[in-house]
């Protein structure tokens, strides 16, 4: 018996319809396909007792604690002494300078901070400076082979009230945040 194209036609529609309609019962999914997709819920709100933000800039509690010689500059520790080594540290009367080596990674470093602590000559604290950098991304960078660059230079000028009263200088780092 020869069968004629459509009924051939309509019989391969209808097997198809039905596996369509038993595939869309079976996975539970009878909502119209064109109705839009449902927002996510937003993201649960979480807050921490005894958990305090931060206020201000980060401190060094070490300096308080120095007394270097006049003349001098020391290293005060910091929370992340471990993760630097600091080399041509200096003072000249008007600025405290050095450098800073990142030990812990071989990725850019997105942050820096150093403050610099002054004193008097009888070795008290009488103030301080900082040096923040700030990794800018989307600022044009030259492209350099090899690994990236692990060293900061540090240089903090004595703030104008202390000028002439300041004759020494301890510098650590509170702000130390690598890739």
């Amino acid at each position: 018996m020869k069968r004629s194209p459509l009924i051939i036609a309509l019989l391969v529609a209808a097997v198809f319809a039905t596996a369509w309609t038993v595939t869309r019962l079976a996975t539970g999914s009878t909502a119209d396909t064109s109705a839009s997709v449902a927002a996510p819920a937003p993201a649960a709100r979480v807050s921490l007792p005894g958990n305090v933000p931060a206020t201000g800039e980060p401190e060094l509690p070490s300096l308080s604690t120095l007394h270097p010689r006049p003349g001098s500059a020391v290293q005060a520790a910091g929370p992340f002494d471990d993760r630097f080594t600091m080399a041509g540290l200096h003072f000249d009367g008007r600025s405290v300078h050095a450098s800073a080596t990142i030990t812990s990674d071989v990725s850019d470093v997105l942050e820096f901070g150093a403050l610099a602590g002054f004193y008097d000559a009888r070795g008290a604290l009488i103030g301080t400076g900082r040096f923040t950098y700030h990794n800018d991304e989307s600022a044009p960078h030259e492209d350099h082979a090899g690994p990236p660059s692990e060293l900061e230079k540090v240089s903090i000028t004595v703030p104008k009230a202390l000028q002439g009263r300041a004759v020494s200088a301890a510098v650590g780092v509170p702000v130390l945040v690598n890739e």
